[in-house]
């Protein structure tokens, strides 16, 4: 008997938790974030802070929890963008994991949790090194295995470090909304133009072909090409 009340007491601690953290994914990882408090986020649940504290003990600790859900779901898109993938020529590859990565950190404002200024050193460490275990590694082992097979022209380390850099800094950039475009679009040309340059072509490819994939303005404006 006793065993069993532990147990239910443990299972309702931690569906309690889960919605807890829920919770928090909507109203910290959208804009303004760094101002929701935790009074905010009990008049969001209907529950007393104390409530929230006996499972967070701190802000800090709830956004760990939070980002952790995020990037395991980050990581399952990651791995059905893979295999997805499978068996496609290396350029389209490496494609579909950097929008689907691309995608994914801007939807849970990661960048801007790592790079911007102020607020919570440790928590931007901890953003750091999650992208790196999640993303970037394996965006790095990626860059490798075309290494490996003689498809790229550019050494895979110094292209890991321009596609971060360029990926980082568009999640982060005004320019989508200067340039109405979506931040897909933009990410996308920026993918195709590093891969357009850095990638061998196969045999019977010319470079029209490969230049043809990165998208054109919108509707009204000039088509803009390689």
């Amino acid at each position: 008997m006793e065993t069993k009340s532990a147990w239910k007491v443990s299972t309702r601690d931690e569906q309690r938790a889960d919605v807890i953290v829920e919770a928090a994914g909507r109203l910290c990882l959208a804009p303004g974030f760094a101002r929701v408090s935790m009074d905010d986020l009990a008049r969001e649940l209907g529950m007393s802070k104390k409530t929230i504290y006996r499972h967070f003990p701190d802000k800090r600790s709830l956004l760990t929890a939070v980002l952790d859900r995020q990037f395991a779901a980050v990581e399952r898109t990651l791995m059905t963008a893979a295999e997805e993938a499978e068996g496609q020529p290396f350029d389209v590859r490496v494609q579909r994991f950097l929008i689907a990565a691309g995608s994914e950190l801007g939807r849970i404002g990661a960048a801007r949790l790592a790079t911007g200024r102020g607020g919570d050193a440790p928590l931007r460490r901890y953003v750091e090194q999650r992208a790196d275990a999640v993303v970037y590694r394996r965006l790095d082992e990626l860059f490798r295995d075309g290494h490996r097979l003689g498809l790229l022209s550019t050494p895979p380390e110094l292209l890991s470090e321009i596609t971060r850099g360029a990926l980082e800094r568009l999640l982060t950039s005004q320019l989508p909304h200067e340039m109405d475009w979506t931040a897909a679009d933009l990410l996308r040309a920026t993918v195709d133009t590093v891969l357009h340059g850095a990638i061998r072509s196969a045999p019977g490819i010319d470079d029209d072909q490969l230049g043809a994939v990165i998208p054109t303005a919108r509707a009204g404006a000039e088509e803009v090409g390689p």
